[in-house]
């Protein structure tokens, strides 16, 4: 198998492309570091197109040591033809070659193997000729053995049919056949487990056709079928099925042996074939689900960790709760805490008015201009005091709700212990929620990403593939950012290109030893951190009060040379550069002779030269500048409050298959159903929203008791971005 021709088919770009990146893998590369410093290698393949090719490559890549070891299993056995050669060098899928060596595996002991010792493969084998001279009778005696358990002509023929029956299940042409049929014909069902659950009502008596079913619905049966709620199973119309494998095996002599041949079909299919099939279909349908609903969450956690920081103001997290107080933590526009308490205003306490001087004159001395309150427990009344509070005293503030997902889990975690060991977990949540708010990557990074909750069944996914997606986001986050060397905790540093968690502990413990770095060439100073590592994660990390500029950019160190040879040949200096006075270096760029001719005489290829004439206009750059801010309210509604027909502003907190959560300021996220977003069909709602969007929506229904809200999109004209 060429691999790199492959890939390149299967990712519609030039083998070329694809066999630099292959290069650039295997030797250690980062797939940040090749997507942003190695373009004129890749032709500009990006992160996403990257790992795409990462993976499949992992996959071919097992693929061809599979069919060695099986080719090498099956040349041991002495039993290796050429057309099985010419089958397993076809393949190109793992379960295509397992199909392949299925007959040739070690098997524990079945019905056909107990045949096989009792001598009974010879019968078997004249049966499946089903010659019109065959003598039944006759030919069955030949192999009464009583000492093995052979004693009756029944017996013979019983023996040699189970024989049949498990060639037939380990037939791999037939079993791509009827796994294609599976897929066309089969329907899922469910009913009421021994453990009924309300949340699975819809599921009680439910039927759908495989080939249509959603992935969410695959999830939520899966589900409910551990927890004993459902009885899920795949039914079939059988007779298409036992025609197809009478296709394969049943000839039309007339034979006395086609009887026993077709009963062993039967056989076959009912006791060993259909079963394995209904496993691997199952599987086959929860693989396919996991991987939708990884895509749908990995998309959501990008948008969420990419959220524009709220930064410049000094924030006040507010950690609602009941019996135990709401937990408050001021923090300066950097994130550093400035004052700590706790207020009673909920119930049970209800300490309405010492709250509120207490939050006020912390307001005033800190100077407060934002305040973040987590959306869990008694997030309603909390919103409901700050808001009256804000009104009240005519306070120069305005609020935001914020998710609390994953708070308490960093709070109780050894990081958050470290970081703030002088605070209990309660504060360090306070805290958590008003930095998430400034600069939501820097914290979010700091939890696991199953945590944070922006998706669907986040905790029913294989953990080794969830883990792997989620780290692959976090890490193009993060990188596509940039990092601020001196400011930056070691779980954001641990995501940046080359730099794993111990590193990363290692440059902040240089850094409190010897103070911020100056350059980034000090990196090499970082115990354990060597060249390689250096030329991964370097343009990724930023020292914005740098003494060298470029320093303050993404522009590789690498890359320095040409970077200031480009502005003398442009009439600059670095020092220009510093004052961002070099706004005419693309218009001086043209003059001597455009991108391509000065490149060239740079010695670096177009690509590296655009991308550094960006990071010289704008350096330091962040791309989340671009989007949209969270909305800040100063005043609450309540459910009862909607009526049908209403038009109201909110941000969505979350994309699943069916549909979007949208956050109006009403506690309860309202949902967009998909078929309410737009007017066109579209098969996923992330084709036209995604986590964050502020976006406006009409009430369709708001449902008092259940606290359900239902909105829609159509006709309702959004806002400009």
């Amino acid at each position: 198998m060429n691999i790199v021709a492959t890939l390149a088919k299967e990712l519609s770009v030039k083998e070329t492309q694809v066999k630099a990146a292959v290069e650039l893998i295997d030797a250690g590369n980062t797939i940040p570091f090749i997507a942003r410093y190695r373009k004129e290698a890749t032709g500009a393949l990006d992160d996403t197109q990257l790992r795409a090719l990462n993976d499949r490559l992992t996959y071919l890549r097992s693929l061809a040591q599979r069919k060695e070891e099986v080719l090498s299993t099956i040349e041991a056995q002495e039993k290796l033809t050429e057309p099985l050669r010419c089958a397993l060098e076809k393949a190109i899928t793992l379960a295509e070659v397992e199909d392949i060596y299925r007959p040739f595996r070690p098997k524990r002991k079945t019905r056909a193997s107990t045949a096989r010792e009792q001598g009974l493969e010879p019968l078997a084998q004249a049966l499946l000729l089903q010659e019109p001279a065959f003598i039944l009778q006759q030919a069955a005696l030949q192999y009464l053995v009583p000492e093995k358990g052979v004693e009756t002509v029944e017996q013979a023929l019983q023996g040699a049919m189970d024989i049949i029956a498990e060639e037939i299940a380990d037939h791999a042409a037939l079993r791509r056949e009827l796994r294609g049929m599976l897929w066309k014909r089969a329907v899922i069902s469910s009913s009421p487990g021994e453990t009924p659950n309300p949340v699975y009502q819809m599921y009680q008596e439910y039927r759908e056709a495989v080939c249509k079913i959603a992935p969410h619905r695959v999830l939520a049966l899966d589900r409910g079928q551990r927890e004993g709620a459902l009885k899920v199973s795949i039914e079939i119309e059988v007779e298409p099925f036992l025609s197809k494998i009478n296709s394969f095996f049943l000839k039309p002599t007339g034979s006395a042996a086609c009887f026993y041949v077709e009963k062993a079909c039967t056989d076959g299919f009912s006791r060993l074939l259909f079963p394995s099939l209904e496993r691997e279909l199952r599987a086959q349908l929860t693989e396919n689900a996991c991987r939708q609903a990884i895509g749908v969450f990995s998309q959501n956690l990008h948008h969420l960790l990419m959220q524009p920081p709220v930064g410049g103001m000094v924030t006040m997290g507010f950690d609602p709760a009941y019996r135990t107080g709401c937990k408050i933590a001021v923090v300066d526009p950097t994130g550093k805490v400035l004052d700590t308490t706790v207020v009673y205003p909920t119930p049970p306490q209800n300490k309405t008015e010492q709250a509120r001087q207490t939050l006020a004159a912390l307001i005033q001395k800190h100077k407060v201009q934002v305040i973040a309150i987590g959306n869990g427990t008694a997030s309603r009344e909390s919103e409901q005091f700050v808001a009256a509070m804000i009104r009240e005293l005519a306070l120069p503030v305005s609020y935001v709700i914020v998710s609390e997902a994953g708070a308490s889990v960093y709070s109780a975690s050894k990081l958050g212990a470290e970081e703030f060991p002088q605070f209990d977990v309660s504060l360090r949540s306070a805290v958590s929620i008003a930095r998430r708010l400034q600069d939501p990557l820097a914290e979010l990074v700091k939890i696991d990403p199953k945590a944070i909750g922006v998706g669907q069944y986040q905790h029913d996914m294989p953990a080794r593939e969830m883990d792997n997606a989620l780290g692959g986001v976090v890490e193009n986050c993060v990188n596509s950012v940039g990092v601020d060397l001196n400011t930056a905790s070691s779980s954001l540093l641990s995501y940046v290109a080359g730099i794993n968690s111990s590193t990363a502990k290692n440059i902040v413990a240089y850094r409190e030893e010897n103070g911020p770095f100056g350059s980034r060439g000090q990196l090499l100073k970082v115990p354990r951190l060597g060249k390689k590592a250096f030329e991964q994660c370097a343009g990724f990390l930023r020292i914005p009060q740098g003494v060298h500029v470029l320093d303050r950019t993404g522009v590789h160190p690498e890359s320095y040379p040409h970077a200031e040879k480009l502005l003398s040949l442009c009439g600059y200096t670095l020092e220009d550069a510093a004052k961002g006075a070099i706004g005419e270096i693309k218009a001086r760029c043209q003059a001597l002779g455009g991108v391509e001719q000065v490149a060239r005489q740079l010695e670096i290829g177009p690509l590296t030269l655009s991308d550094i004439i960006d990071e010289l206009l704008k350096p330091g750059r962040d791309p989340r500048d671009q989007l949209p801010k969270p909305l800040l309210r100063t005043d609450v509604m309540e459910l009862t409050h909607l009526i049908p027909g209403m038009e109201l502003t909110g941000t969505v907190r979350n994309v699943i298959d069916f549909g979007v959560f949208v956050d109006i300021g009403v506690h309860e996220d309202g949902l967009v159903h998909i078929s309410q977003i737009c007017d066109k069909y579209i098969k996923h709602p992330s084709q036209v929203l995604k986590v964050g969007d502020i976006v406006r929506v009409k009430v369709l229904e708001a449902d008092q008791k259940r606290k359900r809200i239902s909105l829609t999109m159509k006709n309702v004209p959004q806002p400009q971005v």
